[in-house]
């Protein structure tokens, strides 16, 4: 019951005891140490990160004087589930990557202050001196440069490392009503940036659609782009190298071209002879290409278009030419 229920002119005041036990709340939150603490920002703050198959969790703490003990409290608590795309790192790695994460969503803490960061990881400690980091530790290296001198990292086993364990086990639901709410990015179904578009003019496209339409097989792999769900009976009426692809997902219909998905890009499908020939000269005849060596060729193709026999035939063009055989 409220209190302040009782203090309205019309009502009747009767001493139940539900007044008394919403006094007796009242009197201990005003009378006793708070559960979290006000930043003193002359003194140093200590921030507990843990990560778990699961989610993620941080706190910052602070010791300050209270009832004349040096007694150490919490300030803020944090944490939220994994996204999809971190289950894939390492336990490493992942501490690293939930360290900036921590960093930079209580960088109106910390900014400016003396800090030390508790891990259960041994790893940690050597984030900002590892020499030399492998790409991912580099990007989370750079990352918290800025708190370089300001920040000790220190391990503390993840038996007694209790503060922020729970935190991420127990993590909050990656959900709206979590103020550390990470909206998840919808996956496009391709990547813009990862699309290698040549340096040739949009009549060579024009030429690539109109190379579509005079072959069965890109007929096909346009109807099957073009829907929601496989169509296996389809699928299968393709030569087998095209339906290995496209039972891999390697194919992505955008703009009417259909391009071939690679580790990290996308690039232009073609078996028309119009399209493959003029790739092969603009890569390699042509005089702004300046002959290439064939490794160079081939590098220069790969980049913008597949065909089942990109690399045989580009090693074939490279050998006919008369330049390169002198």
């Amino acid at each position: 019951m409220s209190l302040y229920r009782i203090c309205d002119q019309q009502t009747v005041f009767e001493m139940k005891q539900e007044i008394i036990k919403a006094y007796e709340k009242i009197r201990k939150a005003l009378t006793e140490a708070p559960l979290l603490l006000i930043p003193a920002w002359n003194l140093p703050f200590k921030l507990y990160i843990d990560a778990c198959g699961d989610g993620l969790g941080a706190a910052i703490h602070q010791i300050q004087i209270i009832d004349d003990k040096h007694t150490e409290g919490e300030i803020c608590y944090i944490s939220r589930k994994i996204k999809p795309t971190e289950e894939k790192y390492c336990a490493s790695q992942m501490e690293c990557l939930f360290l900036v994460w921590a960093v930079e969503t209580l960088h109106h803490y910390l900014y400016g202050s003396l800090f030390e960061v508790i891990s259960g990881c041994n790893k940690v400690r050597s984030l900002l001196n590892m020499k030399p980091p492998n790409r991912h530790m580099l990007r989370r290296q750079i990352a918290i440069q800025e708190y370089r001198g300001k920040m000790t990292i220190v391990h503390k086993a993840g038996n007694i490392n209790k503060n922020s364990d729970g935190l991420s086990g127990w993590a909050l639901a990656n959900t709206p009503g979590n103020p550390m709410y990470v909206p998840l990015e919808a996956e496009p179904k391709i990547l813009a940036e990862g699309i290698n578009r040549t340096d040739i003019g949009t009549e060579f496209f024009d030429k690539v659609r109109q190379s579509y339409r005079q072959e069965m097989k890109f007929n096909i792999l346009t109807s099957l782009l073009d829907k929601d769900f496989k169509d296996t009976p389809l699928a299968n009426s393709l030569d087998e190298v095209w339906k290995k692809s496209y039972s891999e997902g390697r194919f992505n219909l955008f703009d009417g071209i259909i391009y071939h998905r690679k580790k990290t890009s996308c690039v232009m499908s073609f078996q028309s002879r119009l399209p493959i020939n003029i790739i092969l000269h603009e890569y390699h005849d042509s005089i702004s290409s300046g002959n290439l060596s064939e490794d160079k060729t081939l590098e220069k193709v790969k980049n913008c278009a597949w065909w089942p026999s990109w690399k045989k035939e580009t090693i074939e063009n490279c050998h006919s030419c008369d330049r390169c055989q002198k």
